[in-house]
């Protein structure tokens, strides 16, 4: 037995339809009764509700259940009281955020999960699994590595709610980088460069991405810059925002974008996601200079996420899975991504 905790959001629908369509029975969990019932009742599935507020009732509603997974952000807020919980309860977690702090949060309880026999693993989703499997094929192709660059694209669809909470989120803080192991902040905007993706070139700007954390547990590689696709003309304002910073950090102004997130934002529909795309690209380089790059694509990013959660869940409860605090691409290896739907690799550039 298992939880969807987050049921009721975009991509937690998305789930529990798939989830449903290949014959799983999750007990479907949240905070909201009214949005949860009629989902549960359409999917002839069980439902769970309840915050995250209380410790002891989280742990108790928590009981019995072989895992958790989870797909109610922000993460930020909400992934502690339910890691906490997990470890107690002995249930195996797993999450779709793209937030690096969260990341961070969850590797220090690597020995507390071993010892619970729990495996904690975030990022199953779009964040980060296409962009962490393309690290690790990157670092056994050069093991060496020293420097990697990472870069998205999204082609074709539009942001559900929670990806634009995310973007918010992100524009009340600095870029980082990774340089030799450590993190280093750097104003949005700062670096940008051309990428190859697999069907052209594209204008990238250099920003905060999860990555940052997730390939460096993957890989070891101690220097890493991640980017997303934006058009040129862009830059200016993305530099700009740097000013804004203390606005969107405020409190109430984040209390007043997420209300109209949640009015004015819906995700794409199914015929949107039938003919979006995702397009990846990496590099590694070592220190002689040696290179190599490697290209991958997707289909839809909310569809790829809800088929690839399912598969680690999956691959969690069958035992694949060692107990502790793990990447996708560190528990599953770097060609778990090719087992997911619609995927498809480039061909590897060999080191030179």
């Amino acid at each position: 037995m298992w939880m969807l905790y987050g049921a009721t959001g975009y991509t937690g629908t998305l789930t529990a339809e798939l989830a449903k369509a290949r014959g799983l029975t999750p007990v479907l969990a949240g905070r909201n009764y009214s949005k949860l019932a009629p989902l549960a009742e359409r999917l002839g599935l069980e439902l769970r509700v309840f915050d995250l507020d209380d410790p002891e009732h989280v742990r108790r509603e928590l009981h019995g259940f072989r895992a958790v997974l989870h797909m109610a952000g922000p993460f930020r807020t909400t992934s502690a009281p339910l890691v906490d919980a997990c470890l107690r309860t002995r249930s195996h977690y797993l999450d779709i955020t793209g937030e690096f702090a969260v990341f961070e949060a969850i590797w220090p309880r690597h020995a507390d999960a071993v010892q619970a026999g729990v495996v904690l693993l975030p990022g199953v989703g779009f964040d980060v699994v296409p962009t962490d499997c393309l690290a690790a094929l990157l670092q056994r192709a050069l093991p060496d590595a020293t420097e990697l660059e990472l870069a998205f694209a999204t082609l074709g669809t539009r942001p559900s709610p929670g990806t634009v909470n995310t973007w918010l989120d992100t524009l009340a803080r600095q870029s980082l980088v990774r340089v030799q192991g450590a993190i280093v902040s750097e104003p949005l905007g700062a670096r940008a460069r051309q990428v190859p993706f697999p069907t052209g070139n594209r204008h990238a700007v250099a920003v905060p991405l999860a990555d940052l954390s997730s390939a460096y547990r993957s890989t070891g590689i101690p220097s890493i810059t991640t980017y997303l696709a934006t058009p040129r003309p862009a830059l200016p304002a993305l530099r700009g925002l740097a000013a804004l910073r203390p606005v969107f950090a405020s409190a109430r102004v984040e209390r007043y974008l997420k209300r109209w997130v949640e009015r004015a934002v819906t995700g794409p529909n199914a015929s949107v996601r039938a003919r979006s795309r995702a397009e990846l690209w990496g590099e590694a380089r070592n220190a002689a200079g040696q290179r190599t790059e490697l290209t991958l694509t997707t289909g839809d990013p909310y569809a790829f996420t809800a088929d690839a959660a399912l598969r680690c869940l999956e691959s969690v409860l069958s035992g694949r899975v060692a107990p502790g605090a793990s990447s996708p691409a560190q528990a599953l290896g770097g060609d778990f991504v090719s087992e997911c739907a619609g995927v498809t690799l480039g061909p590897l550039e060999a080191p030179g």
